[in-house]
């Protein structure tokens, strides 16, 4: 590759979901009801839990977290999204470009470990009743988030800085509705080794370090369940991480849905569309399974509402 084709680019080009001109204002109207929904339904979680002094607890701290992260996670993509619809636009600068990656990265992480704690939250307050108030207590649990914090701001300064060595060529599409890591790692021109090989060790460890904390938690979980006497208390158990156990499934289920599809298609559209499930779809879920199965949830929402009446 001749030196001067490897040069530092100013603007991106996102492709979106769709080229078609008549399905524009439909994927518009579309993706901002979904994100307004996202955006007020988390937003009511949040404000419900720190309102009502019943859900000062390590749980619903945890899901006060789980539902800021949320939001921060589809407002890193969508908006920019109906922009670039909104202005027939679909310019983003290399700075922008690189910003947005780094908060994908960065609330993705987050959402990843939050979950990994809520599981472990759930195990303690199941198994060890009697301790939990002690185990929980707010040292551990702010604890538990700033470890999270810092867990996903190394991972996604390490990614981004990897980016940042890589130069780019006259093709500058990118096939996304965003600027996804694994498509500007293969938009690159030069040497992209070293990139694939950190971004999936990462990718590796962090999903399976999550999701063995989870299996392991839930594997307990199901042991301190069954030996039970009481059929009340095991369902009172249960339904407990319910909510939980359903938006863990939801998360892991649409993201390993979305990269086996891409490795099996090797389509970059059809990745583009899969994705929406974990960036835009799940997020929007999940007020709605916690709300639906927590009467405490629902109880402190009617409560809320009732005051700002």
């Amino acid at each position: 590759m001749e030196a001067e084709n490897l040069t530092r680019v100013s603007e991106f080009v996102l492709l979106g979901l769709s080229e078609e001109p008549d399905l524009q204002p439909l994927l518009f109207g579309l993706f901002l009801s979904m994100y307004l929904i996202t955006v007020l339904g988390n937003l009511l979680i949040v404000l419900a839990v720190s309102s009502d002094s019943h859900l000062h607890t390590p749980m619903y701290f945890f899901l006060s977290n789980l539902s800021f992260v949320d939001i921060c996670f589809t407002s890193t993509t969508v908006p920019k999204m109906l922009v670039n619809i909104q202005t027939q636009s679909k310019v983003i600068t290399y700075e922008g470009c690189i910003t947005q990656m780094y908060f994908f990265i960065f609330f993705a992480g987050f959402d990843i470990c939050l979950l990994t704690v809520m599981a472990y939250d759930r195990f303690v307050a199941i198994c060890h009743p009697l301790h939990y108030t002690v185990i929980m207590n707010p040292r551990l649990c702010g604890q538990l988030v700033l470890v999270s914090w810092i867990m996903s701001v190394l991972n996604a300064l390490l990614q981004s800085l990897m980016v940042l060595r890589l130069s780019f060529c006259a093709d500058l599409q990118i096939p996304h509705f965003f600027c996804e890591l694994n498509q500007m790692i293969q938009l690159a021109c030069s040497d992209n080794f070293v990139n694939t090989l950190v971004l999936y060790i990462v990718t590796v460890l962090l999903g399976s370090v999550s999701l063995s904390g989870i299996l392991y938690s839930y594997s307990k979980i199901i042991s301190c369940i069954r030996a039970m006497s009481s059929a009340q208390g095991k369902y009172k158990a249960f339904s407990t991480c319910a909510s939980h156990l359903s938006v863990v499934s939801l998360f892991y289920l649409t993201s390993l849905g979305v990269y086996l599809s891409s490795a099996a298609t090797h389509s970059s559209q059809s990745s583009a569309t899969a994705s929406v499930l974990y960036t835009v779809v799940t997020p929007m879920l999940n007020p709605f399974i916690y709300s639906l199965r927590n009467k405490d949830i629902k109880g402190a929402l009617k409560r809320f509402l009732g005051m700002t009446a």
